[in-house]
């Protein structure tokens, strides 16, 4: 997972860069087509290829559809705020799917991880703080939204994980993006200006290895022990917006990420902990 944050990170500043141009759907179809051959790059090389079957179609299409959402209205975000507050924001993400596991998988949350869970919380609105136009402008609105749809997204891969390998959760979750994305912008489509082409490989790069790096996360692990990882996001947004739009954070921006980020630490402790004593005791779930 931390691997998959600096990938995306370091993609997102890129993305930022092509949002000045194109329109956002055009953008993330972009996104989606400059990683496709990454992916079966190394679908290739391993030979792979059987790996790709899908089978669960339906939540291959919601997962596109959550992804294509989240992707546009990150993209508007990101057009309209920096990268540091648009990840303010969509810190959010992580708490919305921690707790959403719990009515959706039945996952087991104890009353100290909830705790911990809303002093995170309590972190994004110091982050906020300092003029609460996060809320109320457009810009901070459509960020809202794209949280949600990526807690949403998050939830599908342990769905897809039961039945379908990471290279096809990969593969054909770019391929509707694209597709999606394509069909979307295709009214106002504009030529890849040959300036932006360095981009728009860096691009594919980034979104390939953190996309497989995220989904293998996923499958790996809980959403309440991988998500806190995510929280380290902030301190990419914080470098990357000042290396490239010398902007520096707040002084509220920096103190809720450092209560954001130790909320998801002690979660990741709690939960090894308890892992541990499961597996000493020989109880249920010991291997999970």
């Amino acid at each position: 997972m931390l691997g998959a944050v600096g990938s995306f990170a370091l993609m997102d500043a890129m993305l930022k860069q092509l949002s000045g141009h194109y329109s956002p759907a055009q953008v993330t179809c972009v996104r989606a087509l400059a990683s496709l051959p990454f992916v079966l790059a190394a679908v290739a090389w391993s030979r792979a290829w059987g790996e790709l079957r899908p089978r669960n179609w339906t939540m291959h299409v919601i997962r596109a559809v959550l992804g294509l959402l989240m992707l546009v209205t990150f993209i508007h975000a990101l057009q309209r705020l920096s990268l540091a507050d648009t990840y303010a924001i969509y810190m959010a993400a992580p708490l919305l799917v921690a707790a959403l596991s719990v009515p959706m998988f039945g996952d087991r949350v104890p009353t100290r991880r909830w705790v911990a869970i809303a002093f995170g919380f309590a972190g994004v609105l110091v982050v906020l703080r300092p003029s609460g136009e996060g809320f109320t402008t457009i810009g901070g609105l459509i960020a809202a939204v794209s949280a949600l749809c990526y807690a949403l997204n998050v939830l599908t891969i342990r769905v897809l994980g039961r039945t379908d390998t990471s290279r096809a959760m990969v593969v054909w979750y770019l391929g509707l993006l694209a597709l999606g994305g394509g069909l979307w912008a295709l009214p106002d489509w504009r030529p890849i200006a040959s300036e932006h082409w360095l981009v728009v490989v860096g691009i594919g790069l980034t979104g390939a290895s953190g996309q497989y790096l995220f989904t293998e996360a996923f499958r790996r692990a809980q959403p309440s022990v991988v998500i806190p990882f995510e929280y380290t996001a902030i301190l990419w947004a914080i470098g990357l917006d000042f290396a490239f739009w010398q902007t520096l954070p707040t002084a509220f921006v920096l103190l809720g990420s450092a209560f954001v980020i130790a909320s998801g630490l002690y979660v990741v402790y709690d939960e090894r902990r308890e892992a541990l004593a499961r597996a000493a005791t020989g109880a249920p779930g010991s291997t999970s």
